[in-house]
């Protein structure tokens, strides 16, 4: 095994889309690109709300997100989680149909 984080699987590893994304097992310099690709998945499953659980923290996962969200053309808005679907923990974010 290398220092690349690619070296554990020979082949993409593939994941349910669904509306709930968590990244706690997503590594923080892979963060972005995997937000990117979830919500682009999701919108072309025609789910119209998603909830990105990025964690408290210190808020680096919470502004990597947002910045996604905030470039991605189909996000028509987002807003911290109510706190039963994880507070400042999570984003939830509306996707526009086409």
């Amino acid at each position: 095994m290398t220092d690349d984080d690619t070296s554990f699987f020979p082949e993409p590893v593939v994941i349910e889309i669904t509306d709930v994304f968590d990244l706690h097992t997503i590594p923080p310099k892979q963060v972005r690109a995997v937000v990117e690709e979830y919500l682009y998945q999701a919108h072309e499953k025609g789910i119209p709300v998603v909830r990105i659980i990025h964690g408290k923290g210190i808020g680096v996962q919470r502004e990597i997100v947002r910045k996604v969200l905030e470039r991605t053309d189909f996000v028509l808005d987002w807003t911290d989680a109510p706190p039963e679907a994880g507070g400042l923990g999570a984003t939830i974010a509306r996707l526009r149909l086409e």
